[in-house]
């Protein structure tokens, strides 16, 4: 059985993109990428039932991607403390363009692009200062480097748009060393924040947690239609303590932080791999690979359900609620409180997905 999640996965609805975008590449409803049984990675586009529309080869490990809002190109990026990050032309099967981070600068393994897909947005470790930066890409120019703004912390992890010229980061609050490999070099006075932060390098508005909660690393992100962002954290403490590991926040409000009762919250194992909200945003999901867990709040905060799969991580907005992957080859549904199987293929999904307009 090949391990789980060893590159990005970038899961884009594509139903509404203009006919010389995504159409070009087969209309694919969701990207994704996966592991295959012969250990090759791989980009996926799949129809709206989970069956494959394309493959395209990657070349190695990575951890998430950013899908252009109209044409047909999806980043990858590599795992934390990564270097690089490739450009995929998936209408010609090919990588496009290949992004080099600066010296003294590591990728975040996250990206996203502002101003209608004109400039890509990239979350990076200023690596001597151990400080966040945002760099800023130009599609025009061929993805030339334009520039950084910091990011607002230490560890930013996923960064996504808000409005066209304002990001939302995820700084996690953990400081990492490229020669430390993965190493977290600062668990006992990491503080992470929400930040979110203008193109011209201006934070806006930042949230914090309580200092009980100061070891609570916030690191991925969903959007609602109406703009409430929503926070999925891993703790770095003792893994069966039970804390609140979604978050919701919106603009000039104090955070509402959701929790499980306390055996499902427990069950979690303090790890949240991925966060979305169903299409209305009336419904947010959390996953738990660690756990097999998919729990899901309203957006007030309450807790609504519990479901149980063995390694499930992926998680977006699907018809009628969810969509969900995991590391066994499985594609879900979660529709009316019943998650079912879409499909299975031979192959171990990774662990985010994106839907493209959130």
């Amino acid at each position: 059985m090949p391990s789980r999640r060893h590159f990005l996965a970038g899961l884009a609805a594509a139903s509404s993109l203009p006919a010389m975008g995504w159409a070009a590449a087969g209309s694919p409803v969701y990207l994704a990428a996966a592991r295959d049984p012969s250990g090759a990675y791989a980009l996926f586009g799949l129809d709206g039932t989970g069956h494959d529309i394309f493959r395209i080869p990657l070349p190695d490990r990575g951890h998430a991607a950013a899908a252009h809002p109209t044409a047909a190109e999806a980043v990858a990026f590599a795992r934390r403390p990564g270097r690089f990050a490739l450009v995929i032309d998936c209408e010609k099967g090919r990588v496009a363009h290949r992004l080099d981070a600066p010296e003294g600068r590591h990728f975040y393994g996250h990206g996203a692009f502002v101003q209608g897909g004109a400039i890509l947005a990239t979350s990076e470790n200023d690596i001597d200062s151990g400080e966040g930066r945002i760099g800023l890409w130009s599609r025009a120019k061929g993805y030339a480097r334009i520039g950084e703004i910091a990011s607002g912390g230490v560890g930013p992890h996923e960064i996504r748009r808000w409005a066209e010229d304002v990001l939302v980061v995820a700084n996690g609050g953990i400081r990492t060393h490229p020669d430390s490999g993965r190493e977290k070099l600062n668990i006992n006075v990491m503080r992470p924040n929400l930040s979110y932060v203008s193109l011209s390098g201006e934070v806006l508005e930042q949230v914090s947690l309580l200092d009980d909660l100061h070891k609570n690393s916030i690191r991925h992100l969903a959007l609602a239609p109406d703009g409430q962002v929503a926070f999925a954290m891993q703790w770095q403490g003792e893994p069966g303590d039970g804390v609140p590991l979604l978050g919701l926040h919106r603009r000039g409000e104090e955070p509402i932080l959701a929790e499980a009762d306390l055996a499902e919250q427990i069950a979690m194992q303090g790890y949240a791999g991925s966060v979305a909200f169903a299409a209305d945003g009336g419904a947010v999901g959390i996953t738990s690979p660690r756990g097999g867990r998919l729990h899901v709040f309203d957006n007030k905060g309450s807790f609504l359900a519990s479901h149980r799969r063995a390694d499930v991580c992926g998680l977006a907005p699907g018809r009628g609620g969810f969509v969900a992957t995991d590391g066994l080859g499985g594609i879900l549904s979660l529709q009316e409180a019943t998650l079912s199987r879409l499909t299975t293929a031979k192959r171990a999904w990774d662990n985010h997905l994106v839907a493209i307009d959130a």
